[in-house]
């Protein structure tokens, strides 16, 4: 059985207007993955990819634009910001049984320009008729998760606020983060309200881009460019009642919880790894309290305490732990989660810059909001 490490990352510009097809910009954040793990992309034998509401590209489609020889593995997943980790959990899985040997693992979309989550509507029948209570977006929907958390655990918009300041504090050293404007306190609660309880910087901010990791098998990853983000364990979880579309999730059991209380046990388990091992979380944040809510589930700090925990300065570069290193989604964009894995990826190759956490043996990133998602951890090789 043949571990796995991530080799290779690759990004486009993120803009809100590229330009250009959204298989162009699969092609070049690809492309630009197998250079950075310095490989060749004669030895790329597969591809991964999702996409929602076709808001994307097929696999076989880049590996054509790549001229990419015969592939031995394709996936092409209908899912959405669930599947980063999971996908890198696939292909990991494909080397450890021999099916592959390199996969280059892709998101990209025009999702500013094209078609945007942020007007997605949900599936099934639709509108206020498939949803009595009235909910007809996705951000209407987390707003209730989040109001229902903030409530069970006594925290609020401070708490909130502490995500989403921490953060514009690291995307400040990012070069590639589309905000960058200095935000304080006093600045984030004169925003208005977008969904209560969100403001405008508790959102992530959607972009035109296309970012792209290479996974390969370790034995192979050790002769490439950059020392090997080996995966020490992975997991996908769907709670009980999630359900076939959003709308089901009105049985959903627990809205103070997500599926990160679920798989966290597992997580660890095959990691043979405590939380207090961990040196830096990457925690997918379409919106700030998906922060709070996956630090609590994985047990990286006590139920009720994320806030207070962020609010003590734990999740900025000196703290205990260095939380969304790039700005996250908030701050970088919204590329559905794969840039919070690649930023895992440099942080545990020691490619940070600025923004390097001083201790990086081990990361944990996260990839999805609600009752489905995964999560990966990833070591230094040893």
């Amino acid at each position: 059985m043949q571990p796995a490490a991530i080799t290779g990352v690759g990004y486009t510009a993120l803009s809100h207007a590229s330009g250009t097809s959204v298989l162009e910009l699969a092609r070049s954040a690809c492309a630009a993955a197998i250079e950075d793990a310095g490989l060749d992309r004669s030895e790329i034998d597969g591809v991964a990819s999702f996409m929602l509401n076709d808001d994307s590209v097929p696999c076989l489609a880049v590996a054509t634009a790549l001229a990419l020889p015969e592939q031995r593995l394709v996936l092409d997943l209908n899912l959405g910001g669930q599947a980063p980790c999971h996908l890198v959990s696939l292909a990991a899985q494909a080397i450890r049984c021999g099916q592959a040997r390199h996969v280059v693992v892709y998101r990209a979309m025009n999702g500013r320009s094209g078609a945007r989550v942020g007007a997605m509507h949900f599936p099934g029948l639709g509108g206020a008729y498939r949803y009595p209570i009235g909910y007809e977006s996705y951000l209407m929907y987390i707003a209730m998760w989040a109001r229902r958390f903030l409530f069970e655990t006594g925290q609020g918009e401070e708490d909130l606020a502490a995500v989403v300041l921490a953060q514009r504090e690291y995307a400040l050293r990012n070069e590639r983060a589309f905000r960058r404007k200095p935000l304080d306190r006093d600045s984030y609660l004169g925003s208005p309200f977008v969904v209560e309880p969100f403001r405008g910087p508790d959102c992530t901010i959607e972009v035109d881009g296309a970012c792209a990791v290479v996974v390969s098998a370790l034995d192979r990853a050790r002769d490439l460019r950059h020392p090997p983000a080996v995966i020490r364990a992975s997991a996908y979880r769907a709670g009980r009642r999630a359900g076939l579309d959003i709308g089901d999730h009105l049985y959903w059991e627990d809205y103070t919880r997500n599926y990160t209380s679920w798989l966290r046990d597992d997580l660890f388990r095959e990691a043979g790894l405590a939380p207090s091992d961990i040196d830096f979380a990457e925690i997918y944040d379409c919106f700030s309290s998906t922060v709070l809510m996956g630090l609590e589930g994985l047990g990286l700090c006590e139920r009720g305490e994320s806030g207070a925990f962020v609010r003590s300065g734990a999740t900025r570069l000196d703290g205990a732990l260095p939380t969304n290193t790039h700005g996250g989604l908030l701050s970088e964009g919204y590329l559905h989660g794969m840039n919070t894995v690649a930023e895992a990826v440099l942080q545990l190759q020691g490619r940070g810059g600025d923004r390097q956490a001083p201790r990086h043996d081990h990361g944990i990133v996260t990839s999805g909001a609600l009752m489905d998602g995964s999560a990966l951890i990833l070591g230094r090789d040893r």
